[in-house]
C-alpha cells in the first residue's frame, strides 16, 4: 500500500480494475457465476492480482480480502503443487463425469450439508466418489458450518464407513467443534475453516482442541504473510501436532497462481495433504488461454497474466462492475483508515 500518507492510492486501483463475470459448469456454494476484480499491474501490485471477495460478504471482511490481492506477489518457482478435485452437491450419476475433469488426482473433497438436501443425499455422494475413486482414494467433506452438533455427530458417523480423510467445518461454533471431536475421537478428524479466518482470535480453535487440521485459504486470511504467521503462532502453541492445507476461494487462475505459492511454502514444511486449488475445472471460462487446472494431480506454479481478448469477452455488465467498483473504493478506504 503506496499511498503517500501511507494508504492505499484509491482511484489508481479503480483505473486499473477489470471486472469479469465467469460462467461456472455447475451450481457451488450457490453461485453459477463466479465474478471477480482483477487488478492490472501498477503502484500497489508488481504483477496480476485478484480481489474476489463473495458478494454477500460485509466490507470489513472484503477489506481483509484487499489486503491479499495488494500483498507483494513472491516469485514462482518452476515447480507443481498436488491437489484434489471438488465435488459439489451434484447427483451421484453425475460424479464421474465430473471427476474426469480432475484427471490424476488421488484425493476429493466433496460438499456435504446442502441446503434442501438429507444425509442421504451426503451418504449417496461420497459412496459413488468412493466407487469412482477406488479404496485408495483419500476423501474429504465440507459442510461449511451448516449441521447443527447433533447432526454432524450422526452424519459423521455415517460417512466415517467411506474412511473419511477428515470433516471441514462440520459445525459453526468452535465449541462445537472440540465437543464433536471429542464425541467421534478419532473417528473422523476435524479441518477448521471459518473458525481461523473469521475472529478475531485464529488460535481459539487451537486451545480449544477443536481441530486436527487447518485450513489456509490467502484470499480470505489477508494474504500469504498472515497465514504464515497463523502457521507459527499454531506451532508454537500445539506444536507439530496440527497439519495445514490450503485452499481456493473459487478464484479465478490469477488468484489460484498465487494461492499456490502458499501450498508450495506448506510442502517446505513437511505438509503431506493435497491442496483445494484444482477449483479452475469448475469455471466454464477463464481469463488464461491456459488455465491452472490439474495435470496429473497438480497445478504449476508460474506467473500468470490474463489474455486481453478474454478480459474483454467475460468483462461484467456495466452494473456489476460499477458495484464492484464502488465496493472497491470503500474497501480500499478501510484499509487506508
Amino acid at each position: 500500500m503506496n499511498g503517500e500518507d501511507g494508504g492505499v492510492r484509491i482511484e489508481d486501483l479503480v483505473q486499473r480494475a477489470h471486472v469479469v463475470a465467469l460462467p461456472m459448469r455447475v451450481r457451488f456454494r450457490g453461485i453459477e457465476t463466479r465474478e471477480a476484480l482483477l487488478l492490472a499491474p501498477g503502484e500497489e501490485c508488481a504483477g496480476w492480482a485478484e480481489w474476489s471477495p463473495f458478494v454477500e460478504y460485509e466490507d470489513a471482511e472484503a477489506a481483509m480480502w484487499l489486503r491479499a490481492a495488494l500483498e507483494p506477489a513472491a516469485v514462482a518457482a518452476p515447480a507443481t503443487v498436488r491437489v484434489n478435485a471438488t465435488v459439489p452437491a451434484v447427483t451421484p450419476d453425475a460424479v464421474p463425469d465430473l471427476l474426469a475433469r480432475f484427471p490424476g488426482t488421488r484425493t476429493a473433497k466433496v460438499k456435504v450439508a446442502e441446503a434442501g438436501q438429507s444425509l442421504a443425499d451426503d451418504v449417496a455422494r461420497v459412496r459413488a466418489v468412493r466407487d469412482a475413486m477406488g479404496a485408495g482414494a483419500r476423501i474429504r467433506v465440507d459442510a461449511n458450518g451448516a449441521w447443527s452438533l447433533a447432526e454432524a455427530t450422526a452424519a459423521l458417523e455415517a460417512l466415517a464407513a467411506f474412511g473419511l480423510e477428515y470433516a471441514e467445518q462440520p459445525v459453526a461454533r468452535v465449541a462445537d467443534l472440540a465437543e464433536l471431536r471429542r464425541r467421534l475421537d478419532g473417528l473422523v478428524p476435524i479441518a477448521a475453516d471459518e473458525s481461523i479466518r473469521k475472529p478475531a482470535d485464529p488460535l481459539e480453535v487451537v486451545r480449544a482442541g477443536a481441530a486436527d487440521v487447518i485450513m489456509l485459504k490467502r484470499q480470505p486470511l489477508g494474504g500469504a504473510t498472515r497465514a504464515r504467521d497463523i502457521v507459527a503462532a499454531v506451532r508454537a502453541e500445539a506444536g507439530l501436532g496440527i497439519r495445514f492445507v490450503t485452499s481456493s476461494a473459487l478464484e479465478t487462475s490469477v488468484g489460484l497462481a498465487a494461492a499456490a505459492r502458499l501450498a508450495a511454502w506448506v510442502d517446505d514444511l513437511g505438509g503431506d495433504l493435497d491442496h483445494g486449488l484444482g477449483t479452475a475445472a469448475l469455471l466454464a471460462a477463464d481469463v488464461l488461454r491456459e488455465p491452472l487446472q490439474p495435470t496429473d494431480g497438480r497445478i504449476p506454479l508460474r506467473e500468470v497474466v490474463p489474455e486481453p481478448e478474454l478480459l474483454a469477452r467475460h468483462a461484467a455488465p456495466a452494473e456489476r462492475t460499477a458495484w464492484w467498483l464502488a465496493r472497491l473504493r470503500r474497501c480500499a478506504a478501510l484499509l487506508t483508515a
